[in-house]
């Protein structure tokens, strides 16, 4: 019998389709992670896994994985999946793009925005009974129209909150491996190399993934060229920031804040260094989190199982070199 192992609780509806063609074990837990050894375990004898960004699938895992034909990632981001060994052995790996673009920029937008305003601060100041009366520099933040926002990482997201940031009048500039020209002709983005970026920007917002190249790139140099006032967001991946030196620079007024939906180690404790800063807006990886979205995500990962069992081409395949191969 066909084998599929999905590695939280996700919504039944949206496994409908995957239990038509394999027998489907799910793990029970909904907030708390597949322990290792039971992933490993279960990889053994799956023919496909349904994973999450927590799930390490490393080459520990897929050299034993010796019935495995697909990993279908709940994530646009794949940083947790040896994808190279995946290759090497013929297994499908695919990843959930697209259904999430507008959420995830949603939420980064509203980020930059709770970070510039001070708006959780200004929250906790009425919700802690310390609003006795108006004055006229309280809790005043940052204006957001007409500045200029620098992205990092100018995929499918970044050009969504591009998009989103043409509503402010705001000067966008961009950094990327490539330069995108369709953004350029419909937003007026203007493409500068990082460095500048970095000078020039009010808001910082890194939407880059987590590669050899970008780990640690935000890092002590790169907060020392951003502006004083500027405002550092990350709605990517914690690996791209090294906090002791955001932390730092926060700490030396070397920029104005930080909007933070990602760390380097997830979960954070309300002990990390970061949380003492009242200027910055912290969140649990929600980039994606409403509930419409995360049901096309789980959908999505689900087909893509599917058509690989059904020897389809998957709609969202990382590597197809490995298909093209094998069918």
């Amino acid at each position: 019998m066909t084998k599929v192992f999905v590695t939280r609780c996700v919504p039944e509806e949206s496994l409908r389709a995957l239990k038509t063609v394999a027998e489907v074990e799910v793990w029970p837990e909904e907030e708390m992670p597949v322990p290792r050894e039971v992933l490993l375990e279960r990889a053994k004898t799956a023919d496909g896994l349904l994973t999450m960004i927590s799930d390490q699938v490393d080459e520990e895992l897929l050299s034993a994985a010796n019935h495995l034909k697909v990993v279908a990632n709940m994530a646009v981001g794949f940083d947790n999946i040896d994808v190279e060994t995946a290759s090497a052995k013929g297994i499908v790996v695919c990843n959930t793009p697209d259904v999430l673009t507008d959420t995830t920029a949603d939420l980064t937008f509203i980020l930059l925005m709770a970070t510039a305003r001070r708006i959780l601060e200004a929250a906790d100041f009425v919700k802690h009974d310390k609003w006795k009366n108006w004055a006229p520099m309280l809790l005043a933040g940052s204006d957001i129209h007409h500045k200029t926002l620098g992205i990092f990482g100018m995929g499918r997201i970044g050009a969504a909150v591009a998009k989103r940031a043409s509503g402010f009048d705001m000067k966008v500039l961009y950094h990327n491996r490539s330069r995108n020209q369709n953004i350029e002709d419909t937003l007026g983005a203007e493409y500068v190399p990082f460095e500048e970026l970095l000078s020039r920007s009010d808001f910082v917002v890194c939407l880059a993934p987590l590669t050899k190249e970008t780990k640690g790139i935000f890092h002590e140099g790169a907060f020392q060229s951003m502006k004083r006032s500027a405002f550092f967001i990350n709605a990517s991946r914690g690996g791209l920031v090294v906090e002791e030196d955001l932390e730092r620079a926060l700490l030396n007024k070397e920029i104005a804040g930080a909007g933070l939906d990602v760390f380097e180690e997830e979960p954070i404790s309300n002990k990390h260094p970061l949380l003492t800063h009242p200027n910055v807006v912290a969140l649990p990886h929600i980039g994606s989190a409403s509930v419409e979205t995360r049901l096309h995500m789980v959908s999505l990962a689900s087909q893509n199982i599917v058509d690989v069992l059904n020897g389809d081409k998957p709609k969202t395949i990382l590597n197809p070199e490995i298909w093209r191969t094998e069918s």
